[in-house]
């Protein structure tokens, strides 16, 4: 199983998104996710998460929170623990991205970009501000098939 960090990053009424466009073979080709990536040996989620957000957008984070952990199973796809932050910022200021175009999206607009539909469940529960939380997303293709949240099937 892959460990991978993505975190959704505030600023005002505004979260940070990424459209990947750039990356060859990419699975999440053409869809709006967080920030983040792949552990490094011997890393942290917490120092995962940092340098991810570094590389990628040039934000040092200063505060952040530790907010649930995804479990992806696909039958096309090797299988993924994710652990989920969010943080906040000050600045709206990012680098180039070489993963694809980051876009701040106002919060309210994020849910009517191209997303995974497990994506829309985690993020609705970071948005109704659900305790730290474990949340397994099964998918057949890119058809989200069964969604269990703290072992209680959701989807």
């Amino acid at each position: 199983m892959l460990n991978t960090t993505l975190c959704y990053i505030k600023s005002g009424n505004k979260i940070l998104m990424l459209h990947r466009t750039k990356k060859k073979q990419d699975p999440n080709e053409g869809k709006w996710i967080g920030i983040g990536g792949k552990f490094l040996e011997n890393e942290s989620p917490e120092e995962c998460m940092l340098r991810e957000v570094r590389e990628e957008t040039g934000i040092e984070l200063a505060h952040w929170s530790y907010r649930g952990i995804v479990t992806f199973v696909s039958d096309e796809w090797e299988g993924e623990y994710m652990h989920l932050f969010t943080a906040e910022t000050d600045s709206e200021c990012v680098i180039p991205c070489d993963e694809g175009e980051l876009c701040w999206i106002e919060e309210d607009e994020v849910l009517s970009l191209n997303l995974w539909e497990g994506d829309r469940v985690f993020l609705d529960l970071l948005k109704k501000g659900e305790p730290f939380f474990s949340l397994k997303l099964s998918y057949k293709g890119s058809k989200l098939e069964e969604a269990v949240l703290n072992g209680k099937i959701k989807v």
